[in-house]
């Protein structure tokens, strides 16, 4: 087990729901910090990229001339991206309408909102196996993105309905989902446990 309180978290605070992964974070036991500027990576042993709206998150990171340094930074450490942020991770957006830039961190292909509009949003119980034996972890679809494509080289960590919901490349984290709204930190340990 790591010693969590040596470890800082950064969560991209942009947009989106970021407080709630910054509250995971202190019960977890690391530090949080949330990333606004390129100078608030520094220091930051992982990053997250929450859920929120892609487009104007799009928007946000090239006005705060973070698009360069999140490239750098996802490179070389631990980036775990949920809803929002699977999408700014991957490779390719199908249906984007909007003009979104992704970082391209993780060779997948999402539907932006491929699991339909707010009205189609839903909770479920997700069973997974994260290294420790099959848990149930509730879950919640928001606008939630569809992964289309998994590349070569990309491990498919659960499934929902037949479909990747949680993939996995070298340090790169994405799920579809959001486990955040929960106070369970199952999931952000295993990003901590196997990424960092």
């Amino acid at each position: 087990m790591k010693d969590y309180g040596k470890i800082t978290i950064g969560v991209l605070a942009l947009q989106g729901d970021f407080e709630r992964h910054l509250h995971q974070i202190a019960l977890l036991g690391a530090k949080p910090r949330p990333v606004k500027l390129p100078r608030d990576l520094e220091q930051t042993h992982a990053l997250i990229i929450p859920g929120g709206e892609s487009t104007t998150m799009n928007i946000l990171i090239d006005r705060f001339n973070l698009r360069s340094p999140l490239l750098e930074f996802g490179r070389t450490r631990a980036v775990y991206g949920t809803c929002a942020g699977m999408i700014m991770l991957s490779k390719n957006i199908i249906n984007n309408k909007s003009g979104v830039v992704p970082l391209g961190l993780i060779d997948i292909d999402v539907d932006r909102n491929g699991y339909g509009r707010q009205i189609y949003s839903f909770e479920d119980i997700l069973k997974v196996d994260l290294g420790e034996g099959m848990r149930n972890l509730n879950v919640d679809f928001i606008r939630a993105p569809k992964v289309v494509r998994v590349g070569k080289g990309v491990k498919v960590v659960a499934v929902h309905a037949g479909l990747p919901v949680m993939v996995a490349s070298g340090r790169i984290l994405a799920s579809s989902f959001h486990a955040e709204l929960e106070d369970d930190v199952t999931i952000l340990k295993y990003f901590t446990d196997n990424f960092l």
